[in-house]
């Protein structure tokens, strides 16, 4: 058929990250690299840090190699010891290899070192080096190769923090590498035919750059590559760098026409898109008048995909140009030309010339392979029948792909003598060369299931279709349906027409195969004009419209295999016939009593009748063997459920929030392949069956509140299986249950009213990962064997009565989560002692346990995994000294703790702290700690500090920070003397906002000469709390602000005013002089008065 075009390419890697970080720990670890990795994360650039390196040895791992490998840019952030490591430096010569090799993007950052002295191995790098060669004289070579790759790599453009802030500098890279990535992303407009006429003249009508509004209409055929365009335009508009390109939002609406929500979904999609917040619009109007009023500040770029017809859309999606700020562009795809009326402008989209025709053909006819001769004549003949039409041409190459001459020709002859004017019948020929199982599933997709979820969508096909995962691969590689990122089954808007117009080509509703419309399924119902042909009926949810047909209306539709109404509105007449061909059977807001007498669906696979009005289904038991789902949820009227021994098959039974029901028929035990039983709500209940437990996996019997004994298990469970009895009535848990069901790995019996206590045999389910007893008021006790449940993760018994929890409990040395608190007054908590135990617990909650000093034990600070701690709503006076010795703790909340007066020595990862911070005595304890922490900092020109954030809900800041105000700076009169020898410890500050970096002067009283003392301060937290009521303190130390060689014999006191300049915006701050003693400061305050200048 072709022969192949031989061309060698080098082989290259697949990009598994975006970033590899080369960097010397001792030096930037925690300063410099931990900002830089944490700006990356946050734009969504997938960065590899190796956060365990010890950069010990002569090699780098070989993980590490495969990273460098894998990573399109490297950043290697050269600092002074950074050549003192023989494994930085091999790190360096394989980055610099790959480079290379294959073209990976290398920025250096020269962090407080000169680019000279890397380039040429001066200074630190000439000492390192001398080390090295005395260290491995032998190894000339290698040290030859250090050397060339140090060389290289400083002769790269990068960036020089000496010359910028710190800020500044990740900004720069991060941007370079931004929109290096961009680039790539852009890739893929390569290999689309004639993209770039396209793209420049639509560039040229949006006018980027003008200060207005502008409205571009792509308009074209369908399949001619309007989705295609407006894509690729609006990936590239936000991948330019120049300011003019810069939007406050952007949003690509896609295929619009197909939106079965309602208006006001596709509004909610925009105003998430554009405002980055939930919307939540309930009707269209409300969400027309929120566009036209919060989107006309906002430069916003927005893509409506497939308009046709403005008084739905665009009136309320786009109504008028005043809706959006200046410079906003708004483009819109559709084939009716006169949708755009006054406000925007057209751009036809033409069927591709000839010549792009034929390369676009070609791509998928031949792939990488150049066609023979034979076949250059017979593509022209393809292409001459496509008409220029991309999809065709995609289409049709693609069922030409790897076929002979011989079948070629009889493709092209098919053409030929089906040829029409109209390109949905020429399509047709891609339909027809399918066998007949898989034109059944394409009928199938194209008439129902264009945009459902692919596992939905396979589970009624499969209920219907033989092999039908073979036939969606086949109609995939065919180019006829396609599998969206979110796992939908998508195909073309032409695809779908084919199919539909396969459908009708029998003129008469009641002979053809499938029902969609309205109008046709009404015509067909009221004069029972179905015949043994129709073979599916599917009637969605967003018709609201009354049903109305005749008793016998489905009588002769012999092979009718789904059957799907989805509506909430009354049906006129009633129906007394049912095919008994029926597999999936879906009726929402089934309007009567019961099933017809008659109806005997022996292959039926899918039986859902949510919300409807049966108050049963039959009289007598039918035999459904094929049955896997029965769904009845929300019938409320239904009072007795179906005999269960013809379904010895059923696999999920539904019946949540069958308010009437008070039994289940006792065959329900025979159903041995049972896997989720769900009786939710079901608050008449009052007796259940057995059940067989053998494929269970799941059952809810949450808010039963009248059923008081727990059905009686038959078989042992096989799998994990999940319990959920909230709010139950039930009195006692059978020790059967639990003494044989080992499988059990989730028991919900939470505000369970009636549960005096749990059997000891609940120890011995050793598969339990999570147990809540929380709520039940009558529980005062645990069973002392609870240690025993060796793989319990999740722990929650607030608002119960257990004040006193076993001992064996710190033996749960897998549980990560417990919660104990809601206790009535007078009642103290008292925990074990840990001893070296609940070694993986990471969130212990003992909010309102009345806990007195000796509630909580001395030994707590062996919890060496636990992350958070609540203890908010307590009485305790101290907390023991151990919690300093929590390595891993990051939150603790003290909230309404009354009668504490001062914090805890503070665990050194701890970076979120809830207290009452109006109390004087907690904030003077919070920073005499962090000044405890800091001990050791000495002057520098730049400090990382680490802050602690916490939550503020006063509109005031604490009174002990004297100094306040509202800007973004701080200055503030110093009173003389301030400064006490060996007392003072440096200046508390507090801000509300986001964390943002901080520069600190502390400037002379008089001007002459004396230089400013000034530290750039980078600030480091990572705790997680709302940004809205964030409040953060952190301590400036005057060790690492007052440098001696700098202040020429002065003193501090010689300094009369403290400058804060913060690089963010910050609603407000609070300022405080620290002294180790407060006294010392009391008799500075009588000085201060009204002279402070804020």
């Amino acid at each position: 058929m072709a022969s192949s075009s031989a061309s060698g390419t080098s082989q290259f890697p697949r990009w598994n990250y975006d970033v590899f970080l080369s960097f010397r720990g001792e030096d930037t670890r925690k300063t410099f690299t931990s900002h830089l990795y944490e700006i990356l994360d946050i734009r969504g650039i997938k960065t590899f840090q190796d956060d365990k390196r010890l950069e010990h040895g002569a090699s780098i791992s070989d993980e590490l190699c495969k990273a460098i490998e894998e990573s399109q840019c490297a950043v290697i952030i050269f600092s002074k010891n950074y050549a003192t490591s023989r494994w930085c430096l091999n790190e360096l010569v394989k980055i610099m290899d790959v480079k290379t090799q294959f073209g990976q993007t290398v920025i250096p950052v020269f962090y407080d070192v000169d680019p000279s002295h890397v380039r040429n191995q001066r200074e630190s790098f000439a000492e390192a080096f001398s080390k090295h060669e005395t260290k491995y004289k032998d190894d000339v070579e290698g040290m030859q190769r250090w050397r060339i790759a140090l060389t290289a790599a400083a002769n790269l453009k990068g960036c020089d923090i000496r010359d910028k802030t710190e800020s500044d500098c990740i900004r720069q890279i991060v941007d370079q590498i931004s929109s290096k990535l961009c680039k790539i992303s852009l890739s893929y407009l390569q290999n689309i035919v004639g993209i770039d006429t396209h793209l420049e003249k639509i560039e040229s009508l949006l006018g980027i750059g003008i200060n207005d509004v502008r409205i571009v209409g792509i308009w074209g055929m369908g399949g001619v590559g309007k989705t295609t365009i407006a894509r690729a335009m609006f990936d590239i508009l936000l991948v330019r760098r120049d300011s003019s390109y810069q939007f406050d939002g952007a949003c690509f609406l896609a295929n619009i026409k197909e939106n079965k929500r309602g208006m006001h979904s596709l509004q909610n999609i925009i105003f998430s898109e554009l405002l980055k917040e939930k919307a939540d619009y309930n009707n269209k109007e409300d969400g027309k008048h929120q566009m036209a009023s919060r989107l006309r500040s906002k430069k916003v770029l927005i893509v409506l995909d497939d308009i046709d017809d403005k008084d739905h859309y665009l009136e309320y999606l786009a109504g008028d140009l005043d809706w959006f700020g200046n410079g906003s562009r708004i483009i819109i795809t559709t084939r009716d030309k006169h949708l755009m009326g006054k406000n925007g402008v057209i751009y036809e989209v033409t069927a591709l010339p000839n010549h792009e025709s034929i390369q676009l053909f070609y791509q998928h006819a031949f792939k990488k392979e150049v066609p023979n001769e034979h076949f250059k004549k017979l593509s022209l003949e393809v292409v001459n029948y496509a008409k220029g039409l991309p999809l065709a041409l995609r289409v049709w190459g693609s069922l030409l792909h790897n076929l002979g001459l011989t079948e070629w020709k009889s493709a092209i002859e098919h053409m030929k003598n089906n040829s029409n004017s109209e390109i949905v019948k020429k399509l047709k020929i891609s339909y027809d060369g399918l066998i007949e199982p898989i034109q059944e599933i394409f009928l199938d997709i194209a008439c129902f299931f264009r945009g459902t979820k692919k596992e939905y969508a396979m589970q009624i096909l499969e209920s219907c279709h033989c092999a039908v995962e073979y036939g969606l691969r086949v109609l995939i590689d065919k180019s006829l349906v396609s599998i969206s990122e979110n796992d939908q089954i998508q195909m073309h808007d032409l695809m779908q027409d084919m199919g539909k117009y396969i459908v009708n080509l029998q003129k008469n509703p009641g002979e053809r195969s499938r029902l969609w419309l309205d109008k046709d399924f009404e015509e067909v119902m009221m004069n029972n004009t179905g015949t043994t042909k129709m073979e599916a009926i599917w009637f969605p949810y967003y018709h609201y419209v009354t049903l109305r047909f005749g008793k016998e209306a489905m009588k002769n539709m012999k092979k009718l295999r789904i059957l799907n109404i989805e509506m909430s509105w009354p049906c006129d007449g009633s129906i007394e016939y049912l095919p008994n061909s029926l597999r999936w059977f879906v009726w929402t807001d089934y309007p009567w009593e019961s099933l017809p007498a008659e109806f005997e669906p022996k292959k039926l696979v899918h039986l859902a009748l949510k919300s409807s009005s049966l108050c049963y289904l039959w009289t007598e038991a039918k035999q459904l063997s094929s049955l896997r789902t029965l769904d009845l949820r929300y019938s409320e009227s239904l009072v007795r459920t179906p005999d269960f021994t013809g379904m010895p098959n059923l696999e999920y039974l539904n019946l949540e929030e069958c308010r009437d029901l008070e039994e289940v028929h006792h065959s329900l035990g025979f159903c041995r392949k049972l896997i989720r039983l769900n009786l939710e709500s079901c608050g008449r209940l009052n007796w259940f069956p057995c059940v067989n437990v053998e494929s269970l996996e799941y059952l809810d019997l949450d808010f039963c509140s009248s059923l008081e004994k727990f059905p009686e298990i038959h078989g042992r469970m096989k799998r994990e299986i999940q319990i959920h009895m909230k709010r139950s009535g039930i009195r006692e848990l059978p020790s059967s249950i639990i003494q044989y069901q080992t499988h059990i790995t989730f028991l919900d019996l939470s505000a369970m009213k009636n549960l005096v206590a749990l059997p000891s045999s609940i120890c011995r389910l050793k598969s339990l990962v999570s147990l809540n007893v929380s709520g039940c008021t009558k529980l005062e006790s645990l069973p002392e064997e609870i240690g025993d449940l060796e793989n319990l993760e999740e722990f929650y018994a607030r608002y119960a009565l257990i004040s006193r929890p076993p001992s064996t409990i710190v033996r749960l040395n897998k549980l990560k989560i417990l919660k104990f608190g809601g206790l009535h007054d007078g009642v103290h908590f008292l925990f074990p002692p840990v001893a070296e135990g609940l070694r993986s617990l990471e969130h212990l909650d003992l909010t309102c346990c009345n806990l007195i000093d000796e509630g909580l034990p001395e030994d707590i600070g062996c919890l060496s995994s636990l992350k958070e701690l609540y203890l908010s709503g307590n009485n305790f006076e101290h907390l023991p000294r151990s919690i300093a010795q929590l390595g891993a703790l990051r939150i603790l909340d003290l909230r309404n703790c009354k009668r504490l007066t001062q914090l805890p020595e503070l665990p050194p990862e701890s970076d979120t702290i809830y207290a009452d911070w109006s109390n004087d005595l907690i904030c003077n304890s919070l920073f005499q700690n962090i000044s405890s922490v800091q001990h050791d900092i000495s002057a520098s020109d730049s400090l990382s500090l680490r802050a602690f954030t916490s939550v503020h809900l006063g509109k005031k800041i604490p009174s002990w920070f004297l100094y306040q105000g509202m800007d973004s700076g701080v200055s503030v009169n110093l009173p003389g003397n301030w400064y006490i020898p060996d007392k003072f410890l440096g200046f508390a500050v507090y801000y509300s906002g986001s964390l943002i970096d901080t520069t600190t002067q502390l400037i002379p009283v008089c001007d002459d000469g004396m230089l400013w003392m000034t530290q750039k301060l980078a600030l480091s937290n990572h705790s997680e709390c709302d940004t809205k009521y964030n409040i953060n303190f952190f301590l400036v130390p005057l060790a690492g602000l007052w440098d001696t060689s700098k202040a020429n014999g002065k003193t501090p006191n010689d300094y009369g005013l403290i400058r804060l300049s913060f690089s963010g915006v910050m609603k407000d701050y609070g300022l405080r002089l620290l002294y180790k003693e407060e006294p010392e400061l009391e008799a500075l305050l009588q000085n201060i008065a009204l002279e402070e200048q804020i």
